[in-house]
């Protein structure tokens, strides 16, 4: 049984649970949307239901209650990242969640470094931090988090040539990570980080574009851990 069957069945029992647990349960005051009070996720194994914070004279604290930021690096970010990437809120991130990664046909990434990662993270997320696509990154660090996102790294002389032919044809020569892999079967993929300020997550996404991810299947939340935070939706956090 592999790690995506076991994700799947492991959703499947908890939401017979998580039905029997609303109906002995108050009505919640602050759902999600009006039809929808939790989503669930799977976190390190473990389902976690996805809410917001129920206490309406709940404020923010610490960082993600600031306003300003210096600038640069902590400039604002456009809506629009990339041509071919979409941009999504919170309403489409749940259902990415729902759809994609409970079904193990999608990944979602929090770009951020692992100290950011070990502090709270969106549940269902994996961290690959935002460096790991940059041109300087190693081959093999590449490969490893590439292969989690079910791009194999190019090995028959067959596929090199074909993948050689369409970079001949559609691409800039300053893409020079084309070809070093498949992206056939890539997953679709969320990227995000800490907000419309964060540059990480851009970053990332600019990275995968030019080693030759499908744009198409890359999304950004934009509105990242500031915006999820403000509207007191659950935070996991990671086991030590």
């Amino acid at each position: 049984m592999n790690t995506y069957t076991k994700q799947i069945l492991i959703v499947t029992a908890a939401i017979g649970g998580l039905i029997s647990l609303h109906a002995n349960a108050e009505v919640m005051e602050v759902k999600i949307s009006p039809e929808k009070e939790s989503v669930l996720a799977v976190h390190e194994g473990e389902v976690v239901a996805i809410q917001r914070i129920q206490d309406q004279n709940h404020v923010l604290t610490g960082g993600y209650s600031k306003t300003s930021r210096k600038c640069p690096p902590f400039c604002i970010q456009p809506m629009h990242v990339a041509p071919g990437v979409t941009t999504v809120g919170e309403l489409e991130l749940l259902e990415f969640i729902e759809n994609k990664v409970n079904k193990g046909t999608g990944v979602l990434i929090d770009a951020r470094t692992p100290a950011w990662y070990e502090k709270g993270t969106i549940p269902g997320s994996v961290n690959i931090p935002f460096t790991t696509f940059d041109e300087t990154e190693s081959d093999l660090v590449k490969t490893v988090a590439l292969s989690k996102l079910g791009v194999p790294k190019v090995s028959s002389p067959t596929m090199m040539a074909k993948t050689w032919n369409f970079i001949v044809k559609t691409v800039n020569a300053d893409y020079r990570d084309y070809g070093k892999w498949d992206f056939d079967n890539a997953k679709d993929i969320l990227l995000w980080c800490n907000g419309m300020w964060c540059g990480q997550s851009p970053r990332a996404i600019k990275g995968l574009i030019k080693m030759g991810y499908p744009p198409e299947k890359i999304f950004y939340y934009r509105g990242g851990m500031q915006s999820w935070q403000m509207l007191g939706l659950t935070v996991a956090e990671p086991k030590k």
